[in-house]
């Protein structure tokens, strides 16, 4: 059993798309971050850095926190979306952690100064949009010669990039709109993930309250 500490966030949402593939049973427990809940002292036991997701592995009373450490921990438990070794463990890992070293800080940056920020910096706007279409592009670069991100398998690097790549083309449509109509294998790509049941079940999750 894993007890799972997220929120609604895409940062939130990548572990539950890999419980729910796996099907391995995890108990939910929101972390309201709106209400600061990510600094209390029970949630800063599992997640130092006071950042969601978390899990607490109860078979082996592991904690992990950061999102990466936990797919991948996951995948390698259960021998799933993630190959044991070779050139296709480390596409699939490559691609993980482009997700988490780029394309969410940058999609993060551009949604806070560009839609959540009351005063607008057109510099900061300009920046993290030209850097999110940059990595968009790299995406659909990617994609025009394979079906997933590291390859012809679905692996966790598509589960750690779909709830990002989602909110681009929904939260940040406005920013991003000279961007999106070129993106057609990313947008190919995101209706072939988000045709699995399992992503449909973990996008349909409240989590929130």
């Amino acid at each position: 059993m894993i007890d799972l500490y997220t929120w609604n966030t895409p940062n939130g949402r990548k572990v539950p798309m890999l419980l729910e593939e796996l099907g391995t049973p995890y108990e939910l427990h929101l972390v309201d971050i709106g209400k600061d809940e990510q600094f209390t002292p029970e949630f800063l036991e599992i997640s130092p850095n006071n950042k969601i997701p978390g899990i607490v592995d109860r078979d082996s009373g592991l904690t992990i926190f950061e999102s990466g450490a936990i797919l991948t921990y996951l995948a390698d438990k259960h021998g799933r979306l993630l190959a044991k070794e070779g050139p296709a463990r480390w596409k699939a890992l490559e691609w993980t952690f482009w997700q988490v070293g780029g394309l969410g800080p940058m999609l993060g940056q551009l949604g806070f100064y560009a839609v959540r920020s009351k005063e607008k910096a057109p510099l900061a706007i300009q920046r993290f949009t030209d850097e999110s279409a940059r990595l968009l592009g790299v995406m659909n670069k990617q994609l025009t010669a394979s079906t997933y991100l590291a390859g012809d398998e679905y692996t966790i690097a598509d589960i750690a990039c779909y709830a990002w790549t989602l909110a681009a083309t929904t939260f940040l449509e406005k920013p991003l709109a000279a961007t999106l109509p070129g993106l057609a294998h990313v947008t190919r790509w995101l209706e072939t993930v988000g045709k699995r049941p399992a992503t449909q079940r973990a996008m349909a999750l409240q989590l929130d309250r």
